[in-house]
């Protein structure tokens, strides 16, 4: 079993900027993949950027050059820096891993990007 607890959601401005933060506990042992998701009102969940043990990154389009993915291996804990924050980034944030071929999710932190 792993457990993932996402913070660091919010009310920020158009052009601002929020971090969040995904802390993994339990199996931990044999994650290599863990991702940041996001779903809007209305719509399906969508990958928004991923990130291997080694540090291999991958960004979803709408993202690319805003936001920035990384990890701390020694602390178990995943983080998305967002940059540029758009209204349409307006999204419940969930991370998400594979541990022995089983999905994990959290619970998800809602960013709210208004002004």
């Amino acid at each position: 079993q792993v457990q993932l607890v996402e913070s660091g959601g919010g009310l920020v401005q158009p052009g601002g900027s929020l971090r969040l933060s995904c802390a993994a506990s339990g199996s931990i042992s044999s994650i290599n993949w863990m991702a940041w998701y996001r779903q809007a009102p209305g719509k399906e969940r969508e990958l928004v950027a991923s990130i291997t043990s080694s540090g291999i990154t991958n960004y979803a389009d709408a993202v690319k050059g805003r936001f920035t993915i990384s990890r701390d291996n020694a602390k178990n804990t995943m983080y998305l820096q967002m940059n540029s924050l758009k209204p349409e980034d307006t999204a419940v944030y969930y991370c998400k891993t594979v541990s022995y071929r089983m999905s994990y999710w959290g619970k998800g932190t809602l960013v709210t990007v208004s002004s």
